[in-house]
C-alpha cells in the first residue's frame, strides 16, 4: 500500500474595506512571486483554521481579528506542484489596527484593490477563491 500523502492546511483572510479587499505582492518566497496574495499563513500542528489566520493577521499586517468578526467564505482543496493543500478562505469587515506590511522580507507590497478589479498578477488560485467568495460558492478545487 503506498504511503498516504500529507495534505498541508492555510488559512487566508479577505478583508473588506468600502467594496476593496486587500492584497500582498509575494516577494522571494520561490512561490508565485510577483504575484498579488491574501494575507494568509500554514495551519500549526494543534492550531484550528481560526486561529491560524488570527494569528497570521497580526504577524503579517499588524492587525487584531476577533473571532466573532471573521466567517469563512470559501474552501478548496488545492494541488501545487509539489503539495496538496486544504486552505480555508474567511472574510472579515471589522479588525483592530491599520494594516501595515510587517513581513517586507515576504511582502513587496500590500494595497487595496476593487474586489470586481483585481490585478492582473493576482495568482490564480486566489482569483478564484476570491470569485467564488463573492458568489457565495462555498467549495472549489483547484490544480487537479
Amino acid at each position: 500500500m503506498p504511503p498516504i500523502p500529507h495534505t498541508f492546511s492555510a488559512s487566508y483572510i479577505l478583508l473588506l474595506q468600502d467594496g476593496n479587499v486587500l492584497l500582498a505582492r509575494r516577494y522571494q518566497t520561490g512561490f508565485q512571486d510577483g504575484n498579488y496574495s491574501l494575507p494568509a499563513g500554514h495551519v500549526e500542528p494543534g492550531e484550528t483554521f481560526t486561529e491560524a489566520i488570527i494569528r497570521e493577521a497580526q504577524e503579517e499586517i499588524g492587525i487584531i481579528l476577533a473571532e466573532k468578526d471573521i466567517q469563512v467564505g470559501h474552501v478548496m482543496h488545492r494541488k501545487s506542484p509539489d503539495r496538496e493543500y486544504v486552505d480555508v478562505y474567511y472574510w472579515a469587515e471589522v479588525w483592530a489596527g491599520t494594516p501595515e506590511n510587517k513581513e517586507p522580507e515576504k511582502c513587496n507590497d500590500l494595497r487595496w484593490f476593487p474586489i470586481t478589479n483585481l490585478p492582473d498578477n493576482i495568482a490564480p488560485y486566489i482569483r478564484q477563491a476570491i470569485d467564488h467568495s463573492s458568489n457565495k460558492k462555498l467549495y472549489s478545487e483547484w490544480g487537479w
